[in-house]
């Protein structure tokens, strides 16, 4: 089949009035819109103003009233728990108009702000559409987050309401989430008036009288009283969620997301881009807590009318590396979406690909890598075994789909190992110089987008315009900055190569080095530190901390170790996977003091380097790349 790709994405850019007005028809709209795009409008243009519409009716009413009301619409598979359950659109539906009734009881209307700290359980999915529902504006924080770090998100979203469970469930361990939650509360300035804690049987959590509401009891009391609350029409440009990313300086922002654009390009991908039609079964192995799981486990498949698969396990040890072959087989799954590292783990336990044999994959389609850069070896091994086109794509927290992908619904275009293929309709991606100049094809440089953004993009950061106009805009004016380096090549394949900042990816996760130098910089024996993102075989990247002791610390080095790597799992979190901490006598700088970190890292990683113009001593890169020899590193 020849691709239509080249035809479609050029009509986008000549045309993308008519381009976005003609997907929007997809969606179910209250009232149009009296512009499709106002370039005067917030930061760069709003997609879609004067237009009402409501994300949950789009979800779910509209196919309960359109002949989807008994198709599976989620189905949550725990082999964690060793629990299924399955909700058609009709099941799905009632479960969130009575919750969305409890959250307008505890005075949640349109506008106000619910965080929710949930494990990968039905309840996340649901108070998430509940919200939707009724024009309150959820912000999901990740389950494994510290209190610190979920008390700085409730200082900037300040919600009226925390939807959080008693525990989340990891393979061997029961992480107790309520003490997580009260000690957040206790650290925050801003004081929610209510939680609502879904009771896990594992690890029941005590609720605080008049401020703790019991999930199960809330919902059976509104039934009781046949509660069930309507969709409230929002504005297509009124903010459908805040979702935090880390920033370089460890702050982490808030990345809104409309409704309108959102849904236009959602439902526009799940054809265009993944090539599912309505009625089959998607997955995105991820976590409701990171924007892949809001896009692609939540809106997206919903939107399309597909069955949603909501995966709380593991790829390996829950219980094997076939668990993936496992879920794709039973539940006759078409396309999965997940992350370079669960291959990567999946292909560390089962090298030659034994368990894939065990089970039918004859209705699986095709593979979709994102989070980090797919290296080939993976991505090669992966079409291999599993004999189906891995198609890899690149996008950001920031977009919410893709920048860049392989469009397979508008007919595959030849896979180039290392790309995540070509720019998606919307997406006029360009390399500059730092005087914001166009490089010329295969030259490496900041990848940028010229403005506008496509629908879907954030339209700016939660209550701060002034920062998100300095993170994405100012550097490279009429552009947005992407923070990633790479190049385009003569048929406009686009290179993601590495970030510009300091933000490193530890198994799809982005985490801010800034963020953990402040936490590892704050032991009182600790002078001064540096944190890189150094390459790992498994999670892509992981943090390794530099630090120089304080004069006249007597104790031994180890000690001060182990507190340095214990201090960042309490203050970030597991997730940031931090178990490298180093002694060093001092760093390597420029004159000027600034840590030369990259040349750090690139030493670390066994790569070649240039010794800066501008360091102060050399013979502390000759240090550093003892301490490294000395641990193994690089293997």
């Amino acid at each position: 089949m020849q691709s239509e790709y080249r035809k479609i994405y050029d009509g986008s850019m000549q045309e993308p009035e008519g381009f976005w007005a003609a997907a929007a028809t997809a969606i179910d709209w209250y009232k149009p819109w009296d512009k499709v795009f106002d370039p005067y409008a917030g930061q760069y243009g709003l997609w879609f103003t004067g237009a009402e519409c409501n994300t949950c009716y789009n979800c779910l009413d509209r196919h309960v009233e359109g002949g989807r009301a008994d198709q599976a619409a989620l189905i949550y598979d725990s082999p964690i728990t060793n629990s299924q359950k399955t909700y058609t659109y009709r099941e799905l539906r009632d479960e969130v108009q009575t919750f969305a009734a409890v959250l307008s009881d505890k005075g949640i209307q349109k506008g106000d702000r619910v965080i929710i700290y949930m494990p990968m359980i039905p309840e996340a999915v649901i108070a998430m559409l509940a919200c939707a529902r009724i024009g309150a504006i959820h912000s999901v924080v990740f389950g494994g987050f510290a209190p610190n770090e979920l008390a700085t998100r409730i200082n900037d979203a300040t919600p009226k309401l925390i939807i959080s469970a008693s525990c989340g469930i990891e393979p061997g361990r029961i992480i107790a989430y309520k003490p997580l939650l009260d000690k957040a509360l206790e650290l925050a300035d801003f004081k929610p008036d209510n939680c609502i804690i879904v009771q896990r049987p594992m690890e029941p959590a005590s609720l605080i009288a008049g401020r703790d509401h019991d999930w199960t009891e809330s919902i059976a009391a509104a039934r009781a009283a046949g509660k069930k609350a309507d969709c409230v029409p929002v504005l297509a440009t009124d903010p459908l969620y805040i979702l935090y990313t880390s920033g370089t300086t460890g702050e982490p922002k808030g990345v809104v997301r409309d409704n309108g654009g959102h849904m236009v390009a959602l439902k526009w991908s799940m054809k265009n881009i993944y090539d599912v039609d309505p009625g089959e079964v998607y997955w995105a192995a991820s976590d409701v807590g990171w924007v892949v799981g809001h896009s692609y486990i939540v809106y997206a498949p919903l939107l399309h009318g597909c069955t949603s698969i909501l995966f709380e396990g593991k790829p390996v040890g829950t219980p094997d590396a076939g668990v993936f072959w496992r879920v794709i087989s039973e539940h006759n799954v078409v396309s999965l979406f997940t992350a370079p590292t669960a291959f990567r783990a999946i292909k560390k336990e089962d090298p030659a690909g034994a368990l894939i044999k065990d089970y039918d994959l004859s209705k699986f389609r095709t593979l979709y890598l994102a989070g980090e850069r797919a290296d080939p070896d993976t991505l090669q091994w992966a079409e291999t075994q599993l004999g189906v086109p891995v198609i890899d794509h690149w996008w950001q927290t920031e977009t919410g789909w893709a920048i860049a992908a392989n469009p397979l619904g508008l007919g595959p275009l030849p896979i180039k190992h290392g790309s995540p293929t070509v720019a998606m309709p919307g997406y006029d991606v360009r390399i500059l110089d730092e005087q914001c100049h166009e490089m010329p094809n295969g030259e490496t440089g900041a990848i940028s987008i010229k403005l506008p953004l496509p629908p879907s993009c954030l339209p700016t950061l939660w209550n701060n315009d002034a920062r998100f106009r300095e993170s994405y805009l100012d550097e490279f004016p009429g552009y947005y900055k992407t923070a990633d380096a790479g190049y385009i090549d003569d048929d406009g394949y686009i290179y993601v190569m590495s970030r510009t900042d300091d933000i490193i990816n530890v198994a799809g996760h982005r985490l801010s080095t800034g963020a953990m130098e402040e936490v590892v910089a704050a032991h009182p024996d600790v002078a001064e530190c540096a944190v890189v993102g150094i390459a790992d075989q498994l999670k892509g990247q992981v943090p390794a901390g530099f630090f120089v002791l304080n004069s006249g610390v007597n104790r031994a080095a180890s000690e001060i170790e182990r507190e340095v790597v214990q201090l960042v799992r309490e203050k970030i979190g597991p997730v940031a996977a931090f178990k490298i901490a180093l002694p060093v006598a001092r760093l390597p700088k420029t004159r000027s003091g600034k840590i030369l970190r990259g040349t750090i890292r690139k030493i670390a990683d066994g790569e070649t380097y240039k010794m800066p113009a501008t360091i102060d001593d050399p013979a502390i890169l000759d240090e550093i790349a003892s301490v490294l020899k000395d641990r193994g590193i690089p293997a």
